[in-house]
């Protein structure tokens, strides 16, 4: 980045836009930006906060960009259509998009560890910060999502935790083919699963990403990621695994609790074998936890020191969190958008017994189109018989997509396989649907990605179940 210069951000509220713009600010840029969410009305809570730190907020129609001078930050969603851009052309100012600033700060940093995957990348980049934190690191990292365990009264969107500039830790993105920029000095690989793009364009993503880190840390359990680590050179590859022994780091004798999952955790190198009492819930977040203690153990931290730093881990906003109980209902608020993620949560929660009202709000059309055949299949398969599934209509606030694929296209698959599902025009009739079907014993589950709403929709039926 450019020390001391001014940066305009197009669209500075959106998740991957401001915990960037922070990091920015901390190193010296001035802040200036938009977004189209502000001039709805929607979120104002998160303008205000960022209006209170020092950032000048402006219409998303152009008024900001006057100054051939500044840097302006796009992402990948926004098109040339947007004044903001248009303005920012018309001046002469510099565009970059958000994944290749973020890259510049990350390859410039002495050690980097990046995090990738179809799934699970917000919540292993936090428990990466947290036990890097209580390690006495200082890391900066970028988060697509809030990290509990840095919130407090002055910091509550802290999806970026502002250390020093020696050690980065970021989320990093496939969806957008941006991962080829980065030039990690640990790659973590969750897991490689149909999402935004063909498996094979993902292989070569995927591996270009691991191919260029001095340690790969990579998940036996998934086909994918496991040829990953057969294909690396010896001694390159962490490898972690639940009850595979043949990794270097494997979990065994798994049990769940109602808040987290308390396991065994096995040390190939030297056999030890530790308890472990993670604080989050579902096997999917055991796997989570596998993959920051690889990435940690391959920065020089104690296995035993991170493991007890894990145990505090506090989780990530909007990953199966709850917002509250009424009327013997429980309320929670899930970010999961992908067939893999859906069938995570939905494991998880049914690893104890109560009926699941479920609130999917797709987050686009396209990936409806691209997975169809796959959303239909993992919620025919995942819900139980007395589960009930409600779908409004994908997030879209303009531009050109293809909508041939709705929700109700979704919604008539699942009922052909024998399953509850419903497709409402809206996501206010389908909050009046959830709670005329809610009784005690219930759990609603909110679920979907890129809309702040989501939360607040899941906040106003806890109030309506109170009333």
């Amino acid at each position: 980045m450019t020390t001391n210069a001014s940066y305009f951000f197009c669209g500075i509220g959106g998740s991957g836009m401001l915990p960037l713009a922070m990091i920015v600010q901390s190193r010296g840029g001035r802040i200036d930006g938009s977004d189209r969410s502000r001039d709805q009305g929607r979120s104002p809570e998160k303008f205000a906060w960022l209006a209170a730190h020092g950032v000048t907020l402006h219409p998303q129609d152009g008024s900001g960009l006057t100054d051939p001078g500044q840097i302006v930050v796009a992402t990948g969603a926004v098109e040339d259509t947007v004044p903001d851009i248009a303005a920012a052309r018309r001046v002469g100012a510099r565009i970059v998009t958000r994944p290749e600033l973020l890259s510049q700060l990350f390859n410039a940093a002495p050690v980097s560890v990046g995090v990738a995957g179809t799934s699970g990348k917000s919540t292993i980049t936090g428990m990466i910060a947290w036990i890097l934190d209580r390690a006495g690191r200082q890391p900066t990292v970028m988060n697509g999502a809030v990290m509990s365990n840095f919130v407090d009264a002055d910091h509550p969107f802290a999806s970026a935790l502002i250390g020093g500039p020696d050690l980065f830790v970021s989320e990093v993105d496939e969806s957008d083919g941006s991962i080829a920029r980065y030039v990690p000095t640990v790659a973590v690989v969750s897991n490689i699963s149909l999402d935004h793009k063909s498996m094979a364009e993902l292989r070569d993503l995927f591996g270009g990403f691991a191919g260029r880190a001095r340690t790969a840390v990579l998940n036996l359990d998934n086909d994918e990621t496991a040829a990953l680590a057969a294909g690396s050179d010896g001694g390159r590859a962490v490898t972690f695994s639940i009850g595979n022994e043949a990794a270097d780091l494997s979990v065994h004798d798994l049990r769940p609790l109602p808040a987290g999952m308390k396991f065994d955790l096995v040390e190939r190198s030297g056999g030890d074998s530790m308890p472990v009492t993670l604080n989050v819930p579902g096997a999917h977040n055991v796997a989570n936890a596998l993959a920051a203690l690889g990435a940690v153990r391959a920065l020089g931290v104690p296995l035993a020191e991170a493991v007890a730093a894990l145990e505090t881990f506090a989780g990530i906003r909007r990953r199966m969190e709850v917002v509250g109980r009424a009327a013997g209902i429980t309320i929670l608020d899930d970010f999961a958008h992908n067939p893999d993620k859906i069938a995570a949560t939905l494991d998880a929660l049914h690893a104890f017994p109560g009926r699941l009202l479920i609130l999917f709000q797709p987050h686009g059309f396209g990936p409806l189109k691209l997975m169809q055949r796959e959303f239909v299949q993992v919620f025919a398969d995942r819900m139980q018989a007395d589960d009930v599934l409600l779908m409004p209509e994908p997030v879209y606030y303009g531009g050109t997509t293809d909508r041939s694929v709705g929700s109700e296209d979704i919604a008539a698959g699942i009922r052909a396989a024998g399953a509850n599902a419903e497709a409402l025009p809206t996501r206010d009739a389908c909050g009046d649907r959830l709670v005329a079907l809610a009784r005690p014993g219930d759990r609603i589950i909110v679920m979907g990605a890129r809309d702040d709403t989501l939360s607040t929709f899941a906040a106003g039926l806890l109030t309506r179940l109170r009333a």
